[in-house]
């Protein structure tokens, strides 16, 4: 019987989490009284998180579906392989340290019972997170909302349910660099918002670096926006437009003046270093937005599944036929139109 809930949870080096997590999701999903299926999804984990994954599978075979990654792909390739292997008519996507608590799960499915076809967790308050976290979260949001043309919600990750037929849309975007929840944003439908407290890690420690979080959140300004590339530009007419005032000023001040203004060889050094740094910078950000073409043109995949649990019957034909009909095409060849 094809589940009608399947919970994603991407794992990378969880193995504290990995127990607990099975045992919260099924106490919830009891209390929803719906088929379900828990798919975790290894991203390479090395501290023994594929065999506590593999025994909570013989445990429990009826609900435990796992996706073992041949190496380590990053938190957005898991996301996407989850959903491409879920097969339930809506998936939730959580992260396995319990932040976001399964409890909430429950509010989401209501909301879904509703009508909503995605029905996003919005942080209301967040718990063992540093000042500097929590600011610089917040403002990436409202930086993000400002300069991109989709409604991306405030304070929101990745934690989330979401509609088959709005699984299935995100599905067909196969692009390398991936910000899922931009992705759903921009895929539009009904869609509604829930607030939760969310918790501290229940055991282990982040594996979202700083670095890690500049590279997302310059993936979704690039992946949404062309701000950047604007702001090269208009960086380049400002410099250009200071440039013609400052050659008017200096001819005036030769011709009518005794001033011997801008002598001597610093002022000419400081202004050749600061037009090419300039210049570096725009070459930077075109630079940016080339590498992320070379990728897409590559075509390489964006993981590689070593070995999986329970799933002979998967991966849906659906994802497979949308990435090689436009999804307009796609609805009406399951249609049968």
């Amino acid at each position: 019987m094809t589940p009608v809930l399947s919970i994603v949870a991407p794992i990378y080096n969880e193995a504290g989490n990995i127990h607990e997590l099975h045992r919260r999701v099924s106490e919830v999903m009891a209390q929803a009284g719906v088929s379900w299926e828990l798919v975790l999804v290894n991203d390479g984990s090395t501290d023994g998180s594929m065999e506590l994954i593999n025994e909570l599978y013989e445990h429990d075979p009826e609900h435990v579906r796992a996706i073992h990654f041949a190496r380590n792909f990053g938190h957005s390739a898991a996301v996407t392989a989850g959903m491409d292997y879920a097969s339930g008519d809506a998936v939730v996507l959580i992260d396995a340290d319990l932040q976001d608590p399964p409890e909430v799960i429950l509010d989401l499915i209501a909301k879904w019972r509703e009508g909503y076809q995605v029905v996003y967790a919005v942080r209301a308050k967040r718990e063992g997170e540093t000042w500097f976290k929590t600011f610089t979260a917040a403002a990436f949001y409202r930086i993000l909302s400002s300069i991109t043309d989709i409604n991306i919600p405030l304070d929101t990750g990745d934690f989330r349910l979401m509609d088959r037929q709005v699984v299935d849309v995100v599905n067909a975007m196969r692009e390398r660099h991936r910000f899922v929840r931009g992705m759903v944003a921009w895929a539009g439908f009904r869609q509604t918002g829930v607030e939760y407290e969310r918790h501290e890690r229940y055991a282990g420690e982040t594996k979202y670096t700083l670095r890690k979080m500049l590279r997302l959140a310059w993936d979704a300004i690039t992946g949404f926006s062309y701000f950047p590339l604007q702001l090269a530009m208009y960086l380049g007419f400002t410099i250009a437009a200071l440039s013609a005032v400052g050659i008017v000023v200096v001819v005036y001040l030769r011709l009518f003046t005794d001033a011997a203004p801008l002598q001597g060889q610093a002022t000419t050094l400081i202004m050749v270093l600061f037009l090419g740094g300039v210049q570096l910078i725009s070459l930077g950000i075109i630079g940016e937005y080339l590498g992320r073409i070379y990728n897409e043109v590559k075509g390489r995949p964006l993981y590689l599944v070593a070995s999986t649990l329970g799933m002979e019957r998967r991966p849906s034909p659906r994802p497979r036929a949308a990435q090689t009909l436009p999804p307009e095409h796609y609805y009406e060849s399951q249609r049968g139109e």
